[in-house]
This record gives structure tokens, C-alpha cells and sequence, in this order.
């Protein structure tokens, strides 16, 4: 029955996108024919279902690449030929190897790279017992690869490595973090990678993704991404009658509140969304399991289902803090609807780059 229906998510197939494609047309018409042919049930979509766009799309359709040549004309042209220090790239080479290779392209004569025992979202610096990469030594071939002399330091030591007059104009010292990079630079030679292809992406180069050896695909632009939420939430509204909730979505999850990782590999979870209000709120919902297992320990049956059904109900409006809500998800909601569409799409051969989200606010 449709009233014993939770949350739904399905992962939605598309023809392959290249840049100019109508994204609003294309998710238009996928979108209806996944709910006009709904498998089994009499199912149809409610108010706030939600439709998410993977990242790699909307920068794809926008045509937001950059090649390896153009980032270090951009370096040289705005800090000129210098040796170039790196602090904490990520061990990632989908992620990092074509930002090397053309950050030591832009060096003068050597390339220095500050490898801390784990990257940011834990990848470990050697060999990863996944791929069987050695990442330094991958790393080294590749600034090697340019004619540069490569030297890694290890964590220890990076402050003694500050301490050697770098504060001239020979160096740039380039800080490659993700996410707990300095904005403002605490000496004059300092940029992170923000700073780069910044007029083609607010985030720069990073969230970027290999695109080939000698060409990146950047991140969405965050003001046409949001743009086209805005346009596919009124394309289906006028299409259905219904109210969805559109986001552009990149790596889900969070930052380990315990160990400090960052399990996301993107600059945000969400590049552009529409109702923002909602999205940037957190779950208002009381635990059930500690309903049953406390206040209503002596109710079974239907008996039970009514009372936490109105328990439910008349619930506050704000849990925030209160003994009810123990235990239930502390995060906003673009962080939790991004973990789920990142999981339901995956990073692979599945080819459904927009999820359809049902029930989630219902």
C-alpha cells in the first residue's frame, strides 16, 4: 500500500551529456517517463519529492573545462615563473594528478610537495592498499615528467620547511586543502586553489575532476547551476502541478567529528539548490525507538501505532536540544540529501547521474 511507502531513491538514466545539451529538457523528460511508467504500484509523486543533478553534468553541459596549458598561463601570468611549494594535495589521481602536472609545468625549476601522513578525507600517503599506487612516487614521476626537480616532505617536516626564506619572490607557495585552507594568505607568496581559474569557478580548481592527461573538468559555476535548478523546478512544476525541490549535488557526507576527516572530496555537498530555507534546516524528528522502548513500553498493536502516530503529529516545532530528538541525525539537510544521492548514483558505470528522492519531507 502506498501508505506503508518510506523514502524512495532512484537513480535515473540519461543519454551521455556533452556540452550545450538542454539539461532542463533532458531531466524534463526522463523525469516524467520515470513517473508516468512507475513500476507495480499506483504510486505518483507528491509535493517536495526531490530531484538531484550530479556535479559532473551540469559542469559538463556548461562546458566548464579548463586545459593544463591555460592554468599555467594563468600562474605565470599572474605570479610569474617561480619555484613552487605544495601543501597537502590530495592523494587522489582522478582528483590531483592533472593540477600537478600543470602546476609543475608553471614551475621554475622545482617543485617541493608537503605529504602529511593522510590526506584530508584519509587517503594514506604511500601505497594505497586499494589501487596499489604509490602515490609519492606517481607524484614525483609526474612533476619529473616536466623537466622539474621534485622534493617531498613529510608532515614533521613542514614547519622547518616554512622556516627556509620562502618569503621571496623566487617561491609561491600554493596550500592544495580542500576545505581548511587559509583565505587570507599569511605571507605575500601564499594562494590556495581557489585562486586559480577563479573567473571560470568560484571554487577554482577545486572539486575538479580529470578530464584527460592534459585537460581538467572544473566544478559547476555556482550562479548558472543555480540558475538551472531554478529552471527545472519550473519546468516541472508547470509539467506536473507538483513542487520539487532541485539540487545540483556533488560528494555526500560530512566532516568525522572524532578523527577531523573530511569524507568529501568536494568543496561543498551542494553547488546550487532551490529552497534554501529548508535545505540549510536540520531534521525535525523524534526517536521512535526510544518512544517505544520508554513512554509507550506498555503498548503493543494498533494500540501502539496511534500512539506514536499522534505522538508524531503533536511534536514541537523546534527539537533542537530536546531529550525526544536524542540520537536522530544533527545535519542539515543538503549534507544528508547529497550522502543519499551520492550513494544511489554512484561514481561508476551506473549511468543515472539525476536522482528522483520521494517521501523525504512527507
Amino acid at each position: 500500500m502506498e501508505e506503508n511507502l518510506g523514502v524512495i531513491s532512484t537513480g535515473i538514466k540519461l543519454p551521455i551529456i556533452r556540452e550545450g545539451d538542454d539539461l532542463v529538457k533532458i531531466i524534463h523528460n526522463n523525469v516524467l517517463d520515470v513517473m508516468t511508467d512507475w513500476t507495480g504500484t499506483s504510486y505518483t509523486v507528491k509535493d517536495n519529492a526531490v530531484v538531484g543533478i550530479t556535479e559532473s553534468i551540469v559542469a559538463r553541459a556548461q562546458g566548464n573545462y579548463v586545459t593544463v596549458d591555460e592554468i599555467v598561463d594563468e600562474i605565470v601570468k599572474k605570479y610569474g615563473r617561480r619555484d613552487i611549494i605544495l601543501l597537502c594535495p590530495i592523494y587522489s589521481r582522478n582528483r590531483f594528478s592533472v593540477i600537478l602536472r600543470a602546476l609543475a609545468r608553471a614551475a621554475n625549476n622545482n617543485v617541493r610537495i608537503v605529504m602529511p601522513e593522510f590526506d584530508e578525507v584519509g587517503n594514506p600517503c604511500g601505497v594505497n592498499q586499494f589501487t596499489s599506487v604509490n602515490i609519492k612516487e606517481y607524484y614525483k614521476e609526474i612533476v619529473e615528467s616536466e623537466d622539474k626537480i621534485c622534493f617531498i616532505y613529510d608532515e614533521e617536516e613542514y614547519e622547518s620547511l616554512l622556516r627556509m626564506p620562502f618569503s621571496d619572490d623566487r617561491y609561491l607557495i600554493i596550500d592544495c586543502r580542500l576545505h581548511d585552507y587559509q583565505e587570507q594568505p599569511f605571507i605575500s607568496n601564499y594562494i590556495n586553489l581557489t585562486d586559480i581559474c577563479h573567473d571560470k569557478c568560484e571554487w577554482g580548481l577545486l572539486g575538479s575532476n580529470k578530464a584527460t592527461d592534459e585537460k581538467l573538468k572544473l566544478f559547476p559555476n555556482k550562479e548558472k547551476a543555480q540558475k538551472l535548478v531554478e529552471d527545472i523546478q519550473e519546468d516541472l512544476y508547470r509539467a506536473t502541478g507538483k513542487h520539487f525541490i532541485v539540487c545540483v549535488y556533488g560528494d555526500g557526507c560530512f566532516k568525522d567529528p572524532v578523527g577531523g576527516i573530511w569524507e568529501f572530496a568536494d568543496p561543498v555537498t551542494m553547488p546550487a539548490y532551490t529552497d534554501k530555507e529548508l535545505i540549510e534546516s536540520t531534521p525535525n524528528e523524534l526517536k521512535v525507538k526510544a518512544l517505544a522502548d520508554d513512554k509507550f513500553k506498555d503498548l503493543n498493536g494498533q494500540e501502539l501505532m496511534n500512539a506514536m502516530k499522534q505522538e508524531i503529529e503533536n511534536k514541537e516545532k523546534n527539537l533542537v536540544g530536546s531529550m525526544q530528538s536524542q540520537g536522530t541525525t544533527p545535519r542539515m539537510y543538503r549534507d544528508l540529501l547529497a550522502s543519499l544521492m551520492d550513494l544511489t548514483s554512484g561514481s561508476g558505470d551506473r549511468c543515472t547521474p539525476v536522482v528522483l528522492i520521494q517521501n523525504y519531507f512527507n
